[in-house]
């Protein structure tokens, strides 16, 4: 399993998941902080600023934990509705693709498929994450006139 975390101009953070783990509160508020040292590392520029950060509501994202270190971090959380996973940028943007370009392929170890993974990200253009974030408006306001039912039907 993998935590992606990525903004309009690429990829932030990959982080896999050792074999046989699950991801816990305290795994999450972990990663999190290991999250915000690579947006130092990429990104200075952003220390000063606002980062607005989107997670679905995925209980372990939504924990007394994880919440109070976004909280420590100063990220605003921007809320994702309840059962809407058709807002979820990375799986409508990222996973679907990703998911055919890894369609039929037979790989001899975890790296070899991470490695993969890397590379098929590391190809995409910043036109693509941006467009990305982009399409998350649209299809917020497009689930309001909706009335919450699914984007996608």
């Amino acid at each position: 399993m993998a935590s992606l975390f990525w903004d309009a101009e690429g990829i932030l953070f990959i982080d896999y998941l050792e074999k046989g783990k699950t991801i816990t509160r305290e795994y999450y508020s972990n990663l999190l902080t290991r999250l915000d040292k690579k947006i130092c590392e990429k990104k200075p520029g952003l220390q000063k600023k606002k980062i607005i950060f989107h997670q679905d509501n995925a209980p372990t994202h939504k924990n007394v934990l994880a919440m109070g270190k976004l909280r420590d971090l100063h990220y605003e959380l921007l809320e994702h509705p309840p059962y809407s996973p058709d807002l979820a940028p990375s799986d409508f943007c990222l996973f679907p693709k990703l998911k055919l370009f890894l369609a039929g392929q037979r790989f001899s170890s975890n790296q070899k498929v991470i490695a993969a993974v890397e590379g098929y990200f590391a190809d995409l253009t910043k036109n693509h994450y941006r467009d990305g974030v982009m399409a998350l408006e649209h299809r917020w306001n497009k689930s309001i006139s909706l009335k919450g039912d699914y984007v996608e039907k």
